[in-house]
């Protein structure tokens, strides 16, 4: 006679969350922190990049951000999403950045090459001359907008976060990250207009979660491998 019923569920893996893989860190695991990286980096260093429009400031950034992260784990209280925690550091490194950059600003010409270097190679090279043009407009005229405004942009146009969501990552009211877009979108239409078609399309397309609600930068190819991040992942 056969043996008793042969049971057919499989055990399944637990894939840690990011508030698990945080808590493991913070208890001494080291490769927890990597894998928080691994998930991350690439939405951190979109924010990064399009805030600042300098690779090298960005890379900098994003690693400032994530040492932080790294040795402030232990004050996280699960009050927000990891993934809104990181992001709010990031924010914040890019911002300090921002201003401290804004004593020393380029030349004209030396600014046009740093929005060069925001292209990938490959990018450089396949991109339609037209394209590359628009693409460094867009980023040129958002750089023009004052570091606040030109976060909540990124945010809300660009990576597409609802406006609670990055009222939370700024840690502003909700009415000033609405404020902040709207004054931001009023400054930048004056330097876009004139890169609509006849019959009004934009000729840029957003990559956000959310639909456009006024000029925004084409997607901006982030690194691919932890050597992007400087340090991301390691022991700080």
């Amino acid at each position: 006679m056969a043996g008793g019923p042969v049971s057919t569920e499989s055990d399944e893996v637990s894939i840690p969350t990011d508030a698990d893989l945080l808590a493991m860190h913070v208890k001494g695991d080291t490769a927890a922190f990597g894998e928080i990286v691994r998930r991350h980096r690439d939405r951190l260093w979109a924010v990064a990049i399009r805030t600042l429009g300098d690779r090298e400031e960005a890379a900098d950034a994003v690693q400032d951000a994530l040492v932080s992260a790294y040795r402030a784990a232990h004050t996280f209280r699960g009050q927000s999403a990891v993934t809104t925690w990181l992001h709010r550091i990031t924010v914040n490194a890019c911002l300090d950045r921002a201003r401290k950059a804004a004593s020393r600003r380029t030349s004209p010409i030396a600014e046009t090459e740093h929005l060069e270097q925001i292209l990938e190679p490959h990018e450089s090279a396949a991109m339609p001359a037209e394209r590359r043009d628009l693409h460094r407009e867009l980023l040129g005229a958002l750089r023009t907008l004052p570091e606040e405004q030109r976060a909540a942009l990124v945010l809300v146009d660009m990576q597409g976060y609802p406006v609670a969501e990055a009222a939370e990552i700024l840690g502003v009211p909700t009415g000033t990250v609405k404020s902040r877009c709207a004054r931001g979108r009023t400054r930048l239409l004056p330097l876009v207009t004139h890169l609509r078609t006849d019959n009004g399309d934009s000729r840029a397309r957003s990559g956000g979660r959310n639909p456009a609600h006024g000029p925004s930068v084409p997607p901006t190819a982030g690194p691919h491998d932890t050597g992007a991040v400087k340090g991301g992942g390691g022991r700080a």
